[in-house]
């Protein structure tokens, strides 16, 4: 498994300060509002657990599992197969996301999540992939890293289901998902 990788890219010592660093954000910026974490499952749950343990205000927690990958490419269609179990209205609602890539399950649960009448709705990706950006309109309100156009695994990001328990973020080596076709 991990010979798989082709490199590390961000190391386990640097997701902890990636993390860290957006907690204080969020701590700050969240003082005395009605914060409820949004994990987007499967891939953001392990972010997500680490980075509620940085943010030293009351919150909440709520997951949506949505689809829309087969492989490693986006069928373009975006599914809800779990909703959030809370009702947001009134709340301040923060998506918390593995990565931000072509946008389109942002924007998807966005325009989804704002007509439940949140408080406020923002946007927090671990990784952000502007090269493979289609819907343009999606803009993380905070990111923890900005990656090149490559297929990433570890920490919850995934290739098949597998991978995800990898303590660091890594490129995987293409001739494991080009020969899966």
């Amino acid at each position: 498994m991990f010979n798989d990788a082709e490199r590390i890219l961000i190391s386990e010592a640097d997701l902890h300060k990636i993390v860290s660093k957006l907690g204080a954000e969020i701590t700050d910026d969240y003082k005395d509002k009605n914060l409820l974490l949004v994990s987007v499952l499967k891939g953001a749950v392990v972010f997500m657990t680490d980075l509620m343990r940085e943010i030293k205000i009351p919150c909440s927690i709520d997951f949506m599992a949505t689809s829309s990958y087969e492989g490693a490419k986006s069928t373009g269609v975006v599914k809800i197969i779990k909703d959030l179990d809370e009702d947001i209205t009134g709340k301040d609602v923060l998506i918390v996301e593995d990565i931000l890539d072509s946008g389109r399950t942002l924007s998807y649960i966005t325009s989804i999540l704002l007509k439940r009448n949140p408080a406020s709705l923002k946007i927090c990706t671990l990784l952000d992939k502007p090269a493979a950006r289609v819907v343009e309109t999606v803009q993380p309100d905070y990111t923890g890293a900005t990656v090149e156009d490559e297929f990433v695994i570890g920490y919850g990001l995934d290739y098949n289901e597998k991978y995800r328990n990898l303590p660091y973020i890594a490129i995987l080596k293409k001739e494991i998902y080009q020969n899966s076709k």
